[in-house]
């Protein structure tokens, strides 16, 4: 049984804490930058060839600087931190498995002066096609300009200039701008990059666990933990807006659904249920929330507003209905149920009509979660193993992407793209944060500085 229902199950045994919630005023962890390396094939829409991308030689020494001036910034002063950039796009470009970009590392570097004209018989000899260009300083107010560049090398041609004004503690959103803009360019997918995690951070026996918010970049920089962990956190999920995230908490075995304010670090209380309550999601205008409530033996999904108030319960079944989540034009939500004797999925209109079962693929299927571009819902299938398929609206053409013993949760890149969920190890039940491309065949592990569980991936920030 996946974890989600199973806590549905078990509610009653979670532990109390003593005191409430609390935001943690816990300092950020130190940045990681190594990650597992990526595989060598590419990365894939609706499953498409990308091999001709997937080959692309591109070089992205280290950025230029017109003084090595001395920054507030974690990675030191703008030479340095012109290297750190570089690496940082390389490491971006080429963990999504989309690219083999060759970084600052094996290059040579490039004048201040030559950043906008590069030499490019030079480049073409070292077999580049594809030429990232960048540089950075430090403005007087504080501030780092940083400015990129990519070339096509064989036409000898600028393809795209953008450039950024950020403060030194957020030089790292510019490597991650610059990468966007390549991606986008070369690929002509939507960007992903500069974008974060929600996650639950897990330490402790696995009979006392302690289950935090935390929250970190998307390849797992800047990382930082919400709660303290004195009351559970369950199934976080980021706002629309990108300013938010919704979460349940458990305290003295009552369930409280917060919206964590994420600049303001503060939270409010939307819904205490006084019943065993699950999942609870976003609608894509941000207006509404969707959650489950077990009452007298039964789940059921209700949606009530984000600010709070009376609820409206959408399903009426025996048995458990859980985990709804919205299309992205909000009309329809996908949902799981297991009215037909076992867990399968569910689709029905918002307002909670034409509930009709979409999932035939032998097994149960749990835990679904639409894709931003409408096109695919991703989900836990349970035959076996757990592992993460993708599937039409209609539930035709079930493809698995992982083949582990217990993959699940699965939540979507901000393109929809790739998709982020957490595996356990049969022998010693660690759970940690995968992600993997709509191939199947990139699949790579986040780094985190503990066990983690329940992704969710955050939108593009502005």
């Amino acid at each position: 049984m996946n974890r989600i229902l199973l806590a549905a199950l078990l509610t009653c045994a979670i532990p109390s804490a003593a005191l409430a919630q609390q935001i943690d005023p816990a300092p950020v962890i130190p940045n990681s930058q190594t990650a597992p390396p990526a595989a060598d094939q590419g990365l894939s829409g609706t499953v498409s060839d990308d091999s001709t991308l997937a080959d692309l030689g591109i070089d992205i020494p280290a950025f230029a600087t017109d003084a090595d001036t001395p920054t507030e910034a974690s990675a030191g002063g703008t030479a340095a931190l012109g290297r750190a950039i570089a690496e940082i796009i390389t490491a971006d470009l080429k963990n999504n498995g989309l690219f083999k970009p060759v970084g600052p590392a094996a290059l040579p570097g490039v004048d201040y002066a030559g950043v906008k004209t590069p030499d490019y018989p030079a480049w073409h000899a070292r077999g580049a096609e594809m030429l990232v260009q960048g540089s950075v300083s430090a403005g007087a107010d504080g501030q780092l300009a940083v400015g990129c560049g990519l070339f096509d090398v064989a036409l000898k041609q600028q393809l795209i200039t953008a450039d950024w004004r950020f403060t030194a503690a957020d030089w790292r959103r510019a490597a991650h701008k610059c990468a966007d803009t390549i991606y986008s360019r070369l690929s002509g997918e939507s960007p992903f990059f500069d974008s974060r995690i929600a996650y639950i951070a897990e330490t402790g026996p696995k009979a006392h666990r302690m289950k935090r918010l935390a929250i970190m970049d998307s390849d797992g920089a800047n990382h930082r933990f919400i709660t303290t962990g004195q009351a559970l956190a369950l199934t976080p999920r980021y706002s629309p807006d990108y300013q938010s995230i919704l979460y349940l908490s458990y305290l003295n075995g009552a369930p409280r659904i917060y919206v964590y304010d994420v600049a303001g670090a503060t939270q409010r209380l939307v819904a205490a249920t006084g019943n065993p309550t699950f999942a609870p999601r976003w609608s894509p205008d941000g207006a509404s929330i969707l959650y489950s409530m077990a009452i007298a033996g039964n789940t059921n999904i209700y949606r009530i507003s984000a600010a709070g108030g009376a609820s409206t319960q959408l399903t009426d079944t025996p048995g458990i209905n859980i985990g709804g989540s919205y299309s992205p034009d909000g009309t329809k939500i996908v949902f799981e149920s297991d009215r037909s004797g076992s867990q399968q999925i569910y689709v029905m209109n918002a307002d909670g009509s034409d509930q009709h079962r979409i999932s035939f693929n032998g097994g149960r299927s749990a835990t679904p979660e639409w894709s931003p571009r409408g096109d695919l819902i991703a989900f836990t299938h349970i035959a076996g193993n757990l592992r993460i398929a993708v599937m039409t609206p209609e539930g035709k053409n079930m493809r698995y992407l992982t083949d582990a013993w217990q993959d699940e949760a699965p939540t979507w890149s901000p393109n929809g793209r790739i998709i982020q969920f957490f595996r356990t190890e049969k022998d010693s039940g660690a759970a940690s944060l995968w992600q993997v491309d709509l191939t199947g065949r990139n699949a790579r592990r986040l780094p985190t500085p503990v066990d983690a569980s329940d992704p969710s991936w955050g939108s593009v920030r502005k």
